[in-house]
């Protein structure tokens, strides 16, 4: 394989790693469609970069972060649903990032083209991956325990909204640095599928956290490579291997009852 090539699955591989883990606890959490909805607030963020003539992740982590700052700041001050002010807000960036966005620029924004990244930018990749597994792994107890029970937690000394800052914040950074591999239109899918999969045969919270981060980045891998061979945009191949995963792992399931 060639640099360029062997570079590219690196970065999937590392990317695919971060959301899957963070994935597991999207579905612990029952937030699976958060996923989804955050990539497309990202969408005006990367519009303006574009047209600031910027890169694209410095607008798409920018816009990110505010919104989940506001989204965490709706949620407590009023009574509405995370789910619900997250939906305003992912149809409210859709809109404005349709609006926006160069027309030559949209396919790549709703599809992705990891393999258009240059060398300091897949570096910074990996290494925000590296940053968001290391969170995600120390905090993992935590936001384990706020999942099953938040009195419980508190009684131990964890906050629960430095907890769920915490956590949409991750989301944004998964987000933000998944665009750029399967678009805003399939973000959603690399945080669930592979997390879903693992969600089908894990036997407990750790095979759950390691299997799902394994078969992100398998999927990642071979999804990069495939495409590297026919010519196809990797974030499509990368889904429909995860789907194929899925179906693999569900088929064990029902035969394991």
């Amino acid at each position: 394989m060639t640099l360029d090539i062997t570079l590219s699955i690196v970065v999937a591989a590392f990317v695919a790693a971060g959301a899957s883990l963070l994935g597991a606890f999207a579905i612990l959490k029952r937030m699976a469609l958060v996923g989804d909805a955050l990539s497309h607030v990202a969408m005006p963020g990367i519009a303006l970069a574009i047209f600031f003539k910027i890169n694209p992740f410095i607008g798409a982590i920018a816009f990110l972060v505010m919104a989940v700052v506001g989204i965490w700041l709706i949620e407590y001050k009023s009574a509405l649903s995370l789910e619900t002010i997250v939906g305003v807000f992912f149809t409210a960036s859709l809109a404005l990032g349709a609006l926006v966005m160069p027309e030559h620029e949209l396919i790549e924004a709703l599809f992705g083209n990891l393999t258009e990244l240059n060398v300091v930018e897949s570096a910074a990749s990996v290494l925000l991956s590296i940053v968001l597994i290391t969170a995600v792994l120390v905090m993992r107890k935590r936001l384990a325990l706020n999942m099953v029970s938040q009195e419980m937690a508190q009684s131990i000394g964890v906050k629960h909204k430095r907890l769920e800052l915490f956590f949409l914040l991750s989301f944004a950074l998964a987000v933000a640095l998944g665009i750029r591999f399967v678009g805003a239109l399939l973000m959603g899918s690399l945080v669930i599928i592979p997390a879903a999969s693992a969600k089908n045969i894990a036997s407990s919270l750790r095979a759950f956290l390691i299997q799902s981060v394994m078969f992100g980045v398998i999927a990642a891998s071979l999804g990069v490579y495939i495409s590297h061979l026919y010519k196809l945009t990797p974030g499509p191949v990368f889904i429909m291997i995860s789907t194929l995963v899925f179906v693999a792992t569900l088929s064990i399931r029902q035969m394991r009852r």
